[in-house]
């Protein structure tokens, strides 16, 4: 069969995979973009930009229904239309990918295949019956939801396929109590479904802080969702009208039957259909393949971006992926994965945002540090919004007098973030920030207050 030969090959067009193809083809590169399913990858099309949509519909309705607290009166009867819901994530999601669609139809560097891809030997790759070969091959697979076994049989509902239901569950049971779990609770809970999630650990959001994880239960509570922790021994059964799910919580056997079951138990890396037997390219034991500091594997010329990486999990780290390649190939670069720091939302209502360390993570590394925390509900702007639930944390330590993490739960949290992200990427002192002057009334305005208390 003959080859047909290109300068660099992508397998996937997530948020690496999309952006490396057009910079390649730009350098003047030919590139074979391979995609099975959609251009956009998971956070275009069921990851980020959908459910952000969904966020923004259900707090309107929770807003609705607050309004009377700030002496808004809205009349009885309002109620969700999920159809319309979906149609505006669809028409969003569409435009995203209609562009990128554009973009490389009107490429003539690129040649796009459609179809699944997988390894014949080291730097070919097979796709509908056609044999590509090149230097560089860039694999930005991304994942899919991880399915337990002994659910295989049952009509579940991953965060794909629950994004195109067109009626709002009765009652939504939902396996795993972290962060895509929580979000979609709480948006189905305000569209109206009674909504229960069931949890292994003893706490929900176990990467976080104890403090963080309580707060966010006990007002997630609140909204009337029900949680059940240190659940083991769980399974399904299945019948025309309803799913029954069975488990054992803290010592006690419990059954719990609904219109449907969300599984949100992690995810899988999707570098398994890629036939990576053909190429001695290393995965560890959870099937994330193996790369080094410049994402290349253990064979040079190929390299791994994004979710199947295991190198990072969000759309952030897998542009940053992106960022780091194009930076290190074409402009002299000299950039590593492990020069960003771990950052991320919960966008849950209100939100977290993270950077850094957990005060856990700190008391491992023995470090000499001390937290500030400053609670919503002590903050003038948080009050004047009627949105009090949460607080700001911040780790410093006390030898170098740098920002080692931070936590700000509540109103705005995911975009306060960022300017404690912005002073730990400075490599400064906390100093800078505590001395800044920042507008009044804002919650950021805080943060220095917050600081004057090392």
């Amino acid at each position: 069969m003959i080859k047909q030969i290109f300068d660099a090959i992508v397998i996937g067009s997530g948020q690496a995979g999309t952006p490396l193809v057009f910079r390649l083809a730009n350098e003047g590169k030919k590139v074979a973009f391979i995609e099975k399913e959609y251009f956009g990858g998971t956070c275009v099309n069921n990851g980020c930009t959908p459910t952000k949509t969904y966020v923004a519909s259900a707090k309107r309705i929770w807003d609705v229904k607050k309004a009377k607290d700030l002496g808004i009166i809205v009349p009885d009867g309002f109620k969700i239309d999920l159809k319309r819901v979906k149609a505006r994530k669809d028409k969003i999601v569409s435009e995203s990918v209609e562009g990128i669609s554009k973009g490389v139809s009107d490429n003539d560097k690129i040649v796009y295949f459609k179809g699944k891809a997988a390894f014949t030997d080291f730097k070919t790759v097979a796709v509908n019956g056609e044999t590509l070969t090149a230097e560089k091959i860039f694999i930005n697979v991304g994942g899919r939801s991880h399915i337990p076994e002994g659910f295989e049989e049952v009509d579940y509902l991953t965060n794909k396929t629950i994004l195109e239901l067109e009626e709002v569950p009765e009652h939504l049971i939902i396996l795993g109590g972290s962060y895509l779990g929580l979000e979609f609770g709480q948006m189905f809970s305000r569209f109206g479904s009674k909504v229960t999630i069931i949890e292994k650990n003893d706490r929900i959001t176990p990467k976080e802080d104890q403090e963080v994880s309580e707060a966010i239960i006990s007002f997630l509570k609140e909204e009337g969702i029900d949680f059940y922790l240190n659940s083991t021994r769980v399974n399904a059964q299945q019948n025309e009208k309803q799913i029954t799910v069975n488990f054992n919580s803290d010592n006690q056997e419990k059954s719990i039957k609904g219109s449907h079951l969300l599984l949100a138990v992690g995810r899988d890396s999707n570098a398994d259909t890629l036939s990576l037997d053909k190429t001695n390219v290393k995965t560890d034991k959870r099937n994330f393949i193996t790369v080094n500091d410049y994402l290349e594997t253990n064979i040079k010329g190929i390299y791994a971006l994004g979710d199947c990486n295991g190198r990072g999990a969000f759309t952030h780290t897998s542009y940053n992926d992106y960022e780091i390649i194009v930076a290190n190939m074409f402009d002299n670069g000299d950039r590593k994965v492990t020069d960003r720091i771990i950052t991320y939302g919960l966008y849950i209502d209100p939100p977290l945002g993270r950077v850094g360390m957990t005060i856990k993570d700190a008391e491992n590394k023995g470090l000499n540090f001390k937290v500030v925390k400053r609670e919503m509900n002590k903050i003038s702007r948080a009050k004047e919004k009627g949105e009090t639930k949460g607080f700001i944390s911040i780790i410093v330590d006390l030898d170098s007098n740098k920002i080692l993490g931070a936590t700000v739960l509540g109103v705005g949290g995911d975009e306060i973030i960022s300017s404690l992200i912005n002073v730990m990427y400075a490599d400064v002192p906390f100093t800078v920030i505590r001395d800044s002057v920042h507008p009044h009334p804002t919650v950021s305005e805080l943060i220095p207050t917050i600081l004057e208390e090392i």
